[in-house]
């Protein structure tokens, strides 16, 4: 047994106060990757570094490019990771008794929070307040950023406390809610439900459809793959302008409700709620059995030459993908793919079936995704393609099993501690640098300074390093100090 990695006490990797560490690195690893490429300079470096559809150097938005960047895939790997999270909290609910209604209303709640926080945030954005910012539009930002860590922050000490500090949260959102209506906007108009950030409405909207979606499937994953059937026949029957599909949702009401440029990234969470099913029995696994029986049996060399083969197949994928050499990029895939069922063959304990399951079924969307590839004119986030959510899904799939040896087998919580602190707190991380780094920057001329000499591609990617770096530790900081951003 000298060349095979022994368990020593799976549950202090695999939850850690009730979360799944491998999951929140890979939550943490996508917010870390947006905080990136929305800081990194925008003109000045190789198109794989941008959107596929932004090209440099205009950075115009042309539709009919097709592509893929690591850029396009951050937005799908958040999205993964909360469709994985789905079960495991609504299971916890269910276990403790909560009836399906009290659920309901947990989930609906879920919902109603993460759009108002997008509608709060995007009034707080200072190039939303000011197309030209001055010092007082940082100043209003950097309140704006107080604002919302005291309306959404839950404090893990007692339970005294937390009461205490209900008043200040009631304080926050009633300031909150004055600010924002005595604020004047570009546009000439005050507050409005419309100014919001999409990333977060789409959050919120997947927060919602697909932890139903999951109530109503959770006994049955072939019926939850049946919806995405659904979906599919909906996104091509709403496209015939004088079919029922698109009149029925052409009714205010409904369309408001069943919004497609929302619900069709329920292609990316379904999926996701089924990687979460497999992480629950795998917790569940870690509880009932024996010592010997969590034990892996692979050797330490077969788990390295794991971990290296998913970012082979990753890295193929956004080069080959990006570069437009599809036949290639699929002929190394089938080849990669064919090596990894050798790696992957006799899984005997919960880890390696884990690591087997995920695998399985993230070769089966890169699959699909890669057989939609030549459909709506190429791979393309923007407007999303059928290619785009499975491969995406896939790339999910491929790196949380990286994540999953790293921490569960590999021992290497230290090297992804910082991507787990942000995992753990992923809002404060999306809000920090608009709204305090960049504010603080501004008004103390340091950004003046640092834009001065970061005028070549090295230093405008070192630029953006350095302040995800900051955001980065400042968010590990306060997770290690259990302050939290719930919603």
């Amino acid at each position: 047994m000298s060349q095979n990695v022994k368990r020593q006490n799976p549950q202090k990797i695999r939850k850690s106060e009730n979360r799944v560490l491998p999951l929140d690195a890979l939550r943490g690893f996508a917010v870390l990757a947006m905080v990136l490429s929305g800081t990194i300079s925008y003109e000045i470096l190789p198109a794989w570094m941008y959107h596929a559809q932004k090209p440099p150097p205009t950075h115009a938005f042309n539709p009919q490019l097709p592509g893929l960047t690591w850029v396009d895939i951050v937005f799908p790997l958040f999205l993964f990771s909360l469709g994985a999270a789905i079960p495991i909290a609504l299971s916890n609910r269910l276990s403790q008794g909560f009836a399906i209604a009290q659920i309901l209303i947990y989930i609906f709640k879920r919902g109603f929070l993460l759009g108002a926080f997008a509608v709060f945030l995007e009034h707080f954005r200072p190039l939303r307040i000011n197309d030209n910012p001055t010092d007082q539009t940082w100043w209003i930002a950097l309140l704006g950023f107080f604002l919302l860590f005291f309306m959404f922050v839950r404090w893990s000490v007692n339970e005294q406390f937390q009461k205490d500090t209900r008043r200040l949260t009631f304080g926050a959102w009633l300031a909150a809610i004055i600010l924002v209506f005595s604020l004047q906007y570009p546009e000439g108009n005050k507050f409005s439900l419309l100014r919001n950030d999409i990333i977060l409405v789409v959050l919120a909207y997947m927060a919602v459809f697909g932890a139903i979606a999951w109530l109503c499937t959770k006994n049955n994953v072939l019926l939850r793959l049946g919806l995405l059937g659904f979906l599919i026949a909906i996104r091509f029957s709403a496209t015939v302008k004088t079919g029922w599909i698109s009149a029925l949702l052409a009714i205010p009401s409904i369309s408001w409700m069943l919004q497609l440029d929302y619900l069709k990234y329920l292609f990316i969470v379904i999926p996701g709620t089924i990687a979460g099913d497999l992480i629950l029995k795998w917790l569940q696994a870690g509880v009932t059995h024996t010592d010997e029986e969590r034990r892996v049996t692979w050797a330490r060399s077969r788990f390295y030459g794991i971990v290296i083969l998913m970012l082979a197949i990753c890295v193929n994928l956004l080069v080959g993908l990006q570069a437009r050499w599809v036949e290639q990029t699929i002929l190394l895939s089938i080849i990669f793919c064919f090596i990894g069922w050798f790696f992957f063959k006799n899984p005997l304990s919960e880890t390696e079936r884990l690591l087997t399951s995920f695998f399985h079924w993230g070769v089966y969307w890169l699959v699909l995704g890669l057989i939609f590839e030549p459909f709506e004119g190429g791979i393309k986030k923007d407007p999303s393609t059928l290619s785009y959510y499975f491969v995406a899904t896939s790339i999910s799939l491929f790196l949380l099993i990286i994540f999953t040896l790293l921490l569960d087998v590999l021992k290497q919580q230290k090297l992804l501690q910082l991507f787990i602190d942000n995992g753990q707190n992923p809002t404060i991380a999306y809000v920090a640098f608009a709204n305090l780094l960049l504010p603080i920057f501004k008004l103390t001329k340091i950004e003046m300074f640092i834009s001065q000499h970061t005028n070549t591609p090295l230093t405008g990617f070192l630029k953006g390093v350095l302040y995800t770096s900051i955001i980065a530790c400042f968010v590990s900081f306060l997770s290690k100090q259990k302050v939290f951003w719930k919603i």
